[in-house]
């Protein structure tokens, strides 16, 4: 059956109007005081679909949670968001997101994303999100820099799920360019960078993601690395099909793991999350409420 010329009018005028469809350009700085015993929120400065409502205090006034919310509800070609995260001397702040992310089809224009930690002396930031899904077709930057001053500590994940892995998709077309830097009074203690293009060899091969289209990171970066820790995350239990491992620089651990659906690696990054946190941060985990709902 071919398609007729009303058909292929519609179909090129919507393209015509996706091209044509101005970006979102949005921005969110927060700021982050310890006061007392209370670490507030004091900065909250927002342009376009970035937001967060409240703060909120699960585990005691010392430490703050933050949603992170982006209203629209996913990234399109042509967007820009910038988030920015400073926590003061002393300040504990846990961040995450409401639910999973999501990169569209870009319709030939790229997309960008770049977040900003910046984590004072013996100040804590977590930056907990929840899933990322690429779809087939994405043209998706992701560039993360975390800025440490000495004795201040940086928790964060990535979960990447390439394709909409529920519905049988897969990331063939389209391009995804990641960039994380941390560094400690200026000094780099990690420095990764890498760049997937759809439908790539690399995707299948055993020496990349061996097929699998979910992979995630976890990195702790700004304590004195132990040999216990490292053990201790490798004797969690490995299921489901994933792919998981430990490794560590002298102040940066490094969890990572390849799986068939986003719910696994999640599930796994959060047991090492709870091992590690009473050990770095010396207190319990405590899972965000949004997680559940």
């Amino acid at each position: 059956m071919t398609a007729t010329p009303a058909i292929e009018e519609t179909v090129a005028e919507k393209a015509a109007q996706e091209a044509a469809r101005p970006g979102w350009q949005a921005s969110l700085k927060l700021g982050f005081e310890r006061r007392a015993e209370t670490t507030v929120l004091v900065q909250r400065e927002h342009r376009g679909p970035l937001r967060v409502q409240k703060a909120l205090y699960p585990e005691g006034r010392d430490l703050c949670h933050a949603i992170v919310l982006h209203p629209p509800g996913g990234v399109a070609g042509g967007d820009r968001l910038e988030i920015s995260v400073a926590a003061a001397p002393g300040a504990r702040v846990l961040l995450t997101t409401p639910g999973a992310g999501k990169w569209y089809r870009s319709g030939g224009r790229p997309a960008q994303q770049g977040l900003t930690v910046r984590v004072a002396r013996d100040a804590v930031v977590e930056w907990l999100p929840q899933e990322t899904i690429v779809f087939d077709g994405a043209d998706a930057t992701m560039h993360s820099r975390v800025e440490l001053a000495g004795g201040g500590l940086f928790c964060g994940w990535e979960i990447l799920c390439l394709g909409r892995t529920a519905a049988g998709e897969r990331f063939a077309t389209g391009r995804l360019d990641l960039a994380t830097r941390i560094e400690r009074d200026g000094q780099p203690l990690w420095v990764e960078r890498g760049q997937l293009a759809g439908g790539s060899a690399w995707l299948a091969a055993a020496a990349g993601l061996a097929g699998q289209p979910v992979s995630a990171t976890l990195l702790l970066a700004g304590r004195a690395i132990h040999r216990e820790w490292l053990d201790a995350c490798r004797t969690l239990a490995v299921t489901d099909g994933l792919l998981a491992g430990v490794s560590a620089l002298p102040e940066v651990l490094v969890a990572r793991c390849l799986a068939p659906q986003a719910e696994v690696a999640r599930a796994w990054l959060s047991e090492v999350w709870k091992l590690l946190r009473p050990l770095a941060l010396g207190r319990a985990a405590v899972v965000p409420r949004i997680w559940s709902t």
